[in-house]
């Protein structure tokens, strides 16, 4: 009997509720329909494949389904480009479950080229983290900026790297420092997905994945949701313990000699109050210490 995968069953299932006939180019029928988004027999047909097999790849069933396929399913539903990469990894799961195991797991320290390169922006706070939100290491502004997050107690010790998900969704600080705690949220748990797609036999991010779904019910609802998608760029206001309201823009890098690092750098427009409270953090970051006595 051939393996059914409940994530592509689910996965497949969410997205095709999500588009509507009108959005797919179909003719609205008369009568009500029963089901949001569209029928199965109308992503057979956009996807030019007979109902009973699209039907047995929704339920899970990939076997010697082909790339074209995919495809073909990936555009009748719209797919972005990170769902159709997120369909592609769960497929070479469900074709070959041993390869899945040896695919590389996500970093857990940064190349000393790397650090050096971050430390070389002392007025940029930079953040390298994993796509499981680790954060394996940071500059000292980066450190600063964040670090209600390094004093989060969802760090089980000084040893343990952070995790953005983790302080989101355990740790009531979060709401007091993303001024959108909703935003934030979300794309925690999209980049998860994407994560859990590629290397879905990392025990670390299962365990993650375990104890924010046991631990929080808002994690649960989103995880259920299947939303997918890499952040890349974008903006991020908080709201700094020290030096107040910070409006922020982001940029995501990827580090060709560790696949699996992101730096996220973060950027305030010139001349700016976000500029200027960025700048004063930098110099409390940059000052050298207070003597603990007079010589």
């Amino acid at each position: 009997m051939a393996s059914k995968d409940e994530n592509v069953r689910d996965f497949l299932a969410t997205r095709r509720a999500k588009i509507t006939p009108d959005v797919a180019g179909l003719p609205s029928l008369p009568g009500i329909r029963r089901v949001p988004g569209l029928r199965r027999e109308e992503v057979a047909m956009l996807s030019g494949v007979s109902v009973d097999y699209y039907t047995r790849i929704e339920k899970g069933d990939l076997t010697g389904v082909s790339d074209d396929v995919l495809d073909s399913i990936a555009r009748a539903l719209r797919f972005t480009s990170d769902e159709t990469g997120y369909l592609y990894d769960l497929a070479r799961t469900a074709r070959r479950p041993a390869l899945a195991r040896k695919r590389t797991k996500p970093a857990r320290t940064v190349p000393q080229r790397v650090r050096l390169l971050m430390d070389a922006m002392p007025q940029t706070p930079v953040l390298a983290h994993n796509r499981c939100l680790d954060v394996v290491a940071a500059n000292a502004l980066g450190r600063a900026l964040f670090s209600v997050v390094y004093d989060s107690p969802t760090r089980s010790s000084a040893a343990t790297p952070p995790n953005m998900a983790a302080f989101v969704f355990l740790d009531p600080a979060a709401e007091d420092f993303y001024t959108d705690l909703d935003d934030a949220a979300s794309a925690c748990v999209r980049m998860l997905r994407v994560q859990a797609g590629a290397t879905p036999h990392d025990k670390q991010l299962t365990g993650l994945i375990g104890e924010l779904s046991t631990r929080s019910e808002d994690f649960r609802t989103r995880w259920a949701g299947h939303d997918v998608g890499r952040l890349r760029d974008g903006s991020k206001a908080i709201d700094h313990r020290e030096v107040g309201h910070l409006d922020l823009g982001f940029e995501q890098l990827t580090i060709d000699s560790a696949p699996s690092i992101v730096l996220s750098a973060y950027i305030a427009e010139p001349a700016s109050a976000t500029a200027e409270r960025l700048q004063l953090l930098a110099a409390w970051t940059t000052a050298p210490p207070t003597p603990s006595r007079l010589p």
